[in-house]
């Protein structure tokens, strides 16, 4: 009988282990892998854009129209987190036509050589709170130069089409001089460096 006992004690123990183990495997989220997500572009909630001095008296805004990306995003593994946009130059905006095709040329970003732009990140870094750092490489103009990109992340949530959201703000310094192009040369001392201002939702893909 008491051979009984044991067995059915240690059954019992052995079917409370299992369940145990069970339940914890659900209640694991952060054993998951990052959600990946699409760069919004086709709704508008997404924007690359710049600003340069002009002739160091007031600010030069503009923005490419088309590009698109994707970004793996985990809060609570944030080195894990990636980002790779593509950009066409091509479509260039700032406000002003002639200006445009002006910039388009050969002596400034040089359309008929090179449309494309891309940023693919190496490392995300959690500097506290909502905000980050991004280090990636940057190729323009057929040049390829790392950049930090510091990042906000603005929130994240389901959507009131039954999809799911993450939004981020990043902002960052670049010299088009390390790029090819010198901008101070042409413009003025106050123009050699370049304001990036990047505004990203992405849906989380199904």
């Amino acid at each position: 009988m008491n051979n009984l006992f044991k067995s059915v004690s240690k059954f019992g123990r052995n079917t409370a282990l299992i369940a145990t183990i069970a339940a914890a495997s659900l209640t694991l989220p952060s054993l998951a892998n990052a959600d990946d997500y699409v760069i919004d572009t086709r709704g508008a909630h997404a924007f690359v854009q710049f600003r340069v001095k002009h002739l160091g008296y007031s600010w030069l805004y503009g923005r490419f129209n088309k590009f698109e990306g994707e970004f793996s995003y985990d809060a609570a593994k944030p080195a894990t987190n990636k980002i790779k946009v593509d950009v066409d130059m091509t479509s260039l905006d700032t406000n002003h036509a002639e200006r445009d095709s002006h910039l388009a040329g050969d002596k400034y970003l040089n359309f008929g050589k090179y449309t494309k732009a891309s940023f693919v990140s190496t490392a995300y870094k959690s500097t506290g709170g909502h905000t980050a750092q991004v280090t990636g490489n940057l190729t323009l103009m057929g040049v390829t130069k790392p950049i930090t990109i510091e990042v906000e992340h603005i929130g994240g949530g389901s959507d009131p089409w039954g999809g799911y959201r993450q939004g981020f703000e990043g902002r960052a310094v670049i010299t088009p001089k390390d790029f090819g192009l010198d901008m101070a040369a042409k413009l003025g001392a106050a123009a050699a460096q370049v304001e990036l201002l990047l505004s990203v939702e992405g849906i989380r893909k199904k």
